[in-house]
């Protein structure tokens, strides 16, 4: 008898968790998912910030099978001048400010934190690391050491020492940043505790301790990266650089890809003494660099960073006076929604899945889920969405009376 995909995706794929109703995807086109049931689901999630342009989209696509044709992986990243990365990176350092000219390619998210502890340590000749409470960084050793949740760490103990957490939003905590400190990490917005925005002038007193102390300060952008927040890169919104920006998820148009940042100055500091101090064999591959590359012309080109920051704030109006919620937390085309206590957002999830929506759960704020469609989503499509949300809000409250 042949197993069916399901089958074999339970029996032999190692996952992170289970979902025995996880939906079978054969294709996904703009914002829509669909099953090998001919059922078509809304994406509200956007595989968590990655497919910023809408799935396949066809520049991306065409940006892939071009650099197809022409090479995969030749050699380790940095052996060879490879157009893909190249250009990326030109239009990636176009983009950003002139202290954040050096682009460090890497294959994820939590690569791209370890590269980014890594190089703040060998700045400053110091080993202190200072994150935030109800913080996400990623999985791998390094990044979970820096992650604000002891739920997701105790099993994996010892991690890495000298970490200290403080409490996002509170301005008396930064003077626990020293001269023995090496970097502070903090997400601009806080994702996983349910789209934290920080306070008016926030950042500017942390960006001000740092400088005081010589502290680097490590912006992790890679779920607010590439117009998510309404500008092209979070920190824009706040006027605030950092001294390394990471970066993944959204960048790649649905292909994997990451990158840590800072300037040639100090990112020297990782090629010579010792040589290869941070290396990675799949780092900026050409494909993946070529599908980054179109994305991030397309998202440029359309401006569909600007455009986010007016679909979101309809979205949020739409809603927020629903009697279900509590409060929205907008940024860009990144929502918050936060359920009142007598409501859960694992039923809302449930709700909206049953209504052909695809929402998701935040990892430290259980009475609140995302809205984070594509960017590319269209006027029309977001009018389907609040119907569609305003909905299932109904049946959520209908179901507590």
């Amino acid at each position: 008898m042949q197993l069916t995909n399901r089958q074999l995706f339970l029996q032999h794929v190692a996952l992170p968790s289970i979902d025995p109703e996880a939906l079978e995807v054969v294709k996904a086109k703009g914002i829509y998912l669909y099953t090998d049931t001919d059922e078509k689901y809304i994406d509200l999630v956007s595989g968590v910030s990655v497919s910023n342009v809408g799935h396949l989209h066809p520049k991306v696509v065409e940006a892939v099978k071009e650099q197809l044709e022409n090479y995969m992986h030749l050699m380790v990243y940095g052996k060879y001048i490879q157009s893909p990365q190249v250009k990326l990176a030109a239009l990636m350092a176009g983009n950003l400010p002139q202290s954040l000219d050096s682009i460090f390619f890497v294959n994820s998210g939590s690569e791209a934190i370890e590269g980014a502890l890594k190089l703040a340590k060998r700045v400053t000749g110091r080993t202190e690391i200072i994150s935030f409470k109800n913080a996400y960084h990623g999985s791998t050793h390094g990044a979970l050491s820096v992650l604000g949740n002891e739920e997701m760490k105790y099993a994996f103990r010892p991690l890495l020492p000298d970490i200290r957490f403080i409490r996002f939003n509170q301005k008396d905590d930064l003077e626990q940043i020293s001269h023995k400190t090496a970097c502070v990490i903090v997400e601009p917005v806080q994702a996983e505790a349910g789209i934290l925005i920080p306070d008016n002038d926030y950042l500017k007193v942390l960006r001000r301790r740092c400088n005081e102390t010589g502290t680097q300060l490590i912006f992790d952008e890679v779920q607010m990266g590439f117009g998510r927040t309404g500008k092209l890169f979070a920190f824009e919104n706040f006027e605030v650089i950092p001294d390394i920006l990471c970066l993944a998820k959204g960048m790649g148009g649905g292909m994997p890809i990451g990158a840590f940042v800072s300037s040639k100055e100090h990112m020297n500091k990782l090629t010579f003494n010792p040589a290869l101090g941070h290396i990675t064999t799949f780092g900026g591959h050409p494909v993946s660099a070529a599908a980054a590359l179109a994305s991030l012309r397309v998202i440029l080109d359309e401006g569909l960073a600007g455009k986010a920051a007016q679909k979101g704030q309809r979205v949020r109006e739409a809603l927020q006076h629903h009697p279900a919620i509590a409060e929205i937390r907008q940024i860009g085309l990144m929502l918050g929604v936060e359920l009142k206590k007598e409501y859960t957002a694992s039923d809302m999830v449930n709700i909206l899945k049953n209504n052909k929506m695809i929402v998701d759960q935040f990892l430290f704020n259980e009475h609140s889920f995302r809205i984070a469609p594509p960017l590319t989503i269209t006027a029309e499509e977001i009018e389907q969405v609040i119907k569609g949300v305003q909905k299932s809000l109904d049946e959520l409250t209908s179901r507590n009376h």
